[in-house]
């Protein structure tokens, strides 16, 4: 496929030729290079990204398909411009067993929209205690979470970090003490976020901390990587575009002050936020009212970023590319994805940064509508998919 009148990220106008999933060539007057048999897709002066990689997502299998399947969460990332999600393990069973890891990836990579890596739990079940499943960890699991609750024994913690140390896996941290949570959910994350950075640097294991929402832990964050900590980190738009005074949807981390979301935005500036993750949390509404916390973020997370950073804080689109692409793909290992030079896979998504839209929460392709920007009016959509050189998504 030849895509033609496209622009960069940086501006500049650009031709992509997608050969055998990969991207051939990249410039200006490759037509010459078309085969007889190969489409042209007119790009039409929208700009065209590495498609996005979410690094924090869940798709609700096994055990809650009421809220989100494989097939429809594949639907929601296609149409948010996503080719790869890094799903957390907080199904039903809960996923501490390689074997059933490896069965989801297979039976998203068939569907076809989008690919996956599953996270394993921490402690096995979720149970908070036993961590003997991560001594036989086969060398393909390289990423193991408690998301949803985190660890609450240092003990257990630190033995697990000095496991993966040895086996080389990314520890994902939700940082919730939740004997604090429940008075101070600040503190909550603040202290966990500084327990599980101090184990980082102790054992020196690569630590990954999920959905940072407080100007106290991206301090710490940005101090400990200073001082040379394996850490990286991510932020969700949601905590980027909401102040607890405007909207109280209840997500956990909660919505945060406006101090800390310019803490966020900053930290983003700096180059401290290595990511951007979208949390996305399908829930059905009874499950809503009776207070799940978590939203649907996939098919939202760029027109927010966009409108947010690059619209209203004048922060360059080409560091927002690299936010949801570049960043998240070197966190994952994926070397051949996030970059549109020659050589890489052909996942890109083409987007429309200068007509306006409305979020209609009724015509996402999630399962679960529970999504607070219904009707707020964003830049930045998205329009044409491309994963493997192959068409997923067209608006």
């Amino acid at each position: 496929m030849l895509i033609r009148n496209a622009v960069t990220a940086a501006g500049q106008p650009t031709e992509l030729l997608l050969r055998d999933g990969k991207i051939a060539a990249v410039g200006q007057g490759l037509s010459g290079l078309l085969q007889p048999q190969e489409p042209v897709l007119d790009a039409a002066g929208k700009t065209v990204l590495p498609s996005f990689i979410d690094l924090h997502c869940h798709w609700r299998t096994p055990g809650f398909e009421y809220k989100e399947d494989l097939t429809t969460g594949s639907a929601a990332a296609a149409a948010g411009g996503y080719t790869f999600v890094n799903l957390m393990p907080n199904t039903k069973p809960v996923m501490s067993d390689p074997s059933m890891a490896w069965q989801i990836e297979q039976q998203v990579e068939q569907i076809g929209l989008c690919s996956a890596n599953q996270t394993l739990s921490i402690t096995r079940n979720f149970d908070g205690t036993d961590i003997d499943h991560l001594k036989t960890l086969p060398e393909n699991v390289k990423f193991i979470t408690e998301d949803g609750h985190g660890v609450q024994s240092a003990e257990v913690m630190a033995k697990a970090f000095a496991i993966c140390h040895k086996k080389g896996v990314t520890v994902m941290s939700h940082a919730e003490d939740m004997d604090i949570s429940p008075w101070d959910y600040r503190l909550a994350e603040d202290i966990e976020t500084v327990r599980n950075l101090y184990l980082s640097q102790y054992y020196q294991t690569r630590l990954h901390m999920c959905h940072v929402s407080t100007r106290g832990a991206i301090e710490a964050i940005a101090q400990a990587k200073w001082n040379g900590t394996p850490v990286t980190c991510e932020v969700t738009p949601h905590h980027l575009w909401y102040t607890h005074d405007v909207c109280d949807y209840r997500v956990n981390p909660p919505i945060r002050e406006a101090d800390d979301v310019q803490a966020l935005i900053d930290a983003i500036r700096s180059g401290v936020v290595d990511a951007i993750g979208t949390d996305h949390a399908p829930h059905s509404e009874e499950d809503k009212l009776k207070g799940a916390a978590g939203m649907v973020g996939l098919e939202t997370a760029f027109g927010i970023c966009y409108t947010k950073l690059c619209v209203q804080e004048n922060i360059p689109l080409t560091l927002l590319s690299h936010l949801m692409s570049a960043g998240p793909a070197k966190i994952l290992g994926l070397d051949s994805k996030g970059s549109l030079e020659p050589g890489c896979d052909a996942d890109l998504v083409l987007v429309d940064l200068d007509t306006p839209y409305v979020v209609e929460k009724e015509k996402l392709h999630s399962k679960s509508k529970n999504c607070p920007f219904d009707g707020t009016t964003l830049y930045g959509r998205v329009c044409t998919t491309i994963k493997g050189g192959v068409v997923t998504y067209q608006a």
